[in-house]
């Protein structure tokens, strides 16, 4: 029976918040391209930055880009005219996301369908993540509507961090920083309210002892600052990809 690696743990318990832009169909069977992927693998403990990776894909069909993109800054034929075809990034695309935790706004029912169409259409195995965290699922759950719909352009207005860009690396940096205001918000809604109370005081994940030798333990605090436990934040075991193919959110 084969040992699990150092690394290969390590790797397993690494985040990586990954979007796709892609075309919109436009017609009655019309097939999705995808023009972009950005990623970013982030420490799970300290979501602090470990790499990033992002790039211009070129369709199989031109014609499915406009001269013009309907948004600003969004992705024009002339930009994915010259970009490398999905097989030549796939190696690297494959290499990002295999293996490790993924993360993203409505990932489950868009962009994990639409990763492992695009393998599937070159011919190659589909990286497979250990879990998935849908932000869209876990704020709709635990933060409501008081975002109105939830999708990334309102959140981003409701914390007021700009507008979205609908630009892979951009969208999921602020993916990673909507998810920070979220907790924040909902821990310090959850903070005592009176001085009187000493459930905060007492509680043993704040506060630190000491041994009998007047040496701190060697058990590991739960921090308030860390990130919440995989259960608390919906992570999942890796899930079936969603049959039904909806839009980006």
């Amino acid at each position: 029976m084969a040992i699990p690696s150092i690394s290969s743990n390590k790797r397993s318990s690494e985040i990586v918040f990954f979007d796709l832009e892609t075309n919109v169909p436009s017609k009655p069977g019309q097939k999705f391209w995808v023009l972009e992927f950005g990623a970013m693998v982030v420490c799970s403990r300290k979501l602090v930055e470990l790499e990033s990776y992002c790039t211009l894909i070129r369709p199989g069909d031109l014609s499915v880009v406009g001269l013009k993109s309907g948004r600003i800054g969004g992705i024009t034929r002339k930009e994915v005219a010259d970009a490398p075809s999905f097989e030549q990034v796939a190696d690297k695309i494959f290499s990002i996301l295999d293996g490790r935790i993924w993360a993203g706004h409505n990932i489950q029912r868009f962009d994990c369908v639409r990763i492992k169409a695009a393998f599937a259409e070159i011919g190659r195995p589909t990286p497979v993540p250990v879990g998935i965290i849908d932000s869209l699922g876990v704020l709709t759950q635990k933060f409501g509507k008081r975002a109105g719909n939830m999708k990334m352009a309102s959140l981003a207005a409701y914390f007021d961090l700009g507008e979205q860009k609908h630009r892979s690396l951009d969208d999921v940096r602020m993916n990673l920083e909507v998810l920070k205001h979220c907790a924040t918000v909902l821990f310090l809604q959850n903070f005592p309210s009176s001085p009187i109370n000493n459930k905060w005081q007492n509680s043993p994940s704040s506060i630190t002892t000491r041994s009998s030798k007047g040496k701190s333990p060697c058990r590991e605090e739960t921090s308030r600052k860390s990130p919440p436990s995989t259960s608390a934040i919906g992570y999942q075991r890796a899930v079936p990809y969603a049959r039904q193919s909806l839009g980006k959110v």
